[in-house]
């Protein structure tokens, strides 16, 4: 497992870099009036790219050493890994097609990563058997479309979700690797090697990417890395909880409650203004701390002013992810205290929003 960790950090890294010496013409066609822009200059956005390859080679790597180097590290990585790609591609090439060319709509991104979650329940035989409640057991147990629709729409959004908390160097692509590394550890507890080999090459193929994106902002995971990220912790946490009893379907929850949530509450904050939730603000939690929480950088050039104002937004968030990854591995099994801890979450996070937008934080926060 550590050497295909290696391998998917070194060649994520390796074509990144490529990618920031001969990409920056893609750069161009982002258009500096987005509102979601935070940085100047023109950036390579096909990190995904990148994080892809990096993922390929990896898993490739531990499928031969699992059915012809008579699988030493004992990770019983089959031709299903196959199956996961296929899965991954519409969203992946999506989102990737989108960062070259800025010209796929959102109704068409949303088709290729609901074409992603169809594919997961056709070839990965994925369903969610339970949701920790009795009643809502019985439920799935009688009518398991329902089951299979919220695979679907888990496949489907979470890529959209980590799309949108995608705003700043290092914020997106540090989520995803503390996620994938705690899915991992849970998959360990439970002797899942197969499932927790595949999420380290993807924490380590996201590490090799986070070379170039921080601190240096020279390389963006664009829609692409979001997507992958989406897709491949939605289809290892859907399994986790089905190939193993003792995982609760709240302890995923838990982890990803940070960009659920913040997508949940951007729609709605969009819907009651009367806006679509495909429009594009500058309103969402990591852009209001950058605008009110963290202060100004003194800097001659106003590139490096930018970038060091920029840098300091996501260590916020990543601090907020801990508060509920750590609980999160701690009671993986405890359905009661994850959603207790989800509801604090929803709270907290509503709390802290209004009191940035009326300019209530307190000083300590201000640095």
């Amino acid at each position: 497992m550590i050497w295909l960790s290696v391998v998917g950090f070194l060649v994520a890294a390796l074509a990144a870099g490529l990618i920031v010496r001969w990409g920056r013409e893609h750069a161009a066609v982002y258009s500096e009036t987005m509102p979601q822009r935070f940085h100047l200059g023109d950036i390579p956005r096909l990190g995904g790219a990148a994080l892809l390859l990096g993922m390929c080679v990896s898993w490739g790597l531990g499928v031969l050493q699992s059915t012809i180097w008579s699988d030493p590290g004992s990770l019983r990585l089959g031709i299903w890994v196959g199956s996961w790609l296929v899965a991954l591609l519409p969203a992946a090439l999506g989102g990737i097609a989108e960062d070259m060319t800025q010209r796929l709509s959102v109704r068409y991104r949303l088709i290729l990563t609901g074409a992603s979650g169809v594919l997961a329940v056709w070839l990965l035989d994925l369903t969610l058997p339970r949701l920790g409640w009795p009643w809502l057991d019985t439920v799935l147990t009688a009518a398991p479309w329902i089951g299979i629709a919220i695979v679907v729409l888990a496949v489907a959004g979470l890529p959209h979700a980590f799309n949108i908390i995608d705003g700043y160097n290092g914020l997106a692509g540090m989520v995803a690797l503390i996620v994938c590394l705690a899915l991992a550890h849970v998959a360990l507890q439970v002797g899942d090697r197969a499932l927790a080999a595949l999420l380290v090459s993807t924490a380590a193929a996201t590490a090799g990417f986070l070379v170039w994106n921080y601190p240096r902002g020279m390389l963006f995971a664009g829609d692409g890395g979001a997507y992958i990220w989406g897709v491949v912790i939605a289809l290892a946490s859907i399994s986790l909880v089905q190939r193993n009893s003792d995982v609760s379907p709240w302890f995923p929850m838990l982890l990803l409650i940070y960009p659920v949530w913040e997508t949940v509450f951007s729609i709605y904050r969009k819907t009651v203004r009367g806006v679509s939730p495909g429009v594009a603000d500058a309103l969402h939690f990591h852009q209001l701390i950058y605008r009110r929480i963290v202060r100004g950088v003194f800097h001659d050039d106003e590139s490096r002013r930018v970038l060091m104002r920029n840098n300091r937004t996501s260590p916020y968030l990543w601090g907020f992810t801990l508060l509920t990854v750590v609980p999160a591995v701690l009671f993986w099994s405890n359905t009661p205290l994850l959603m207790a801890f989800c509801a604090l979450f929803v709270i907290s996070y509503v709390m802290a929003y209004f009191a940035i937008v009326r300019f209530k934080v307190p000083h300590w926060l201000r640095h």
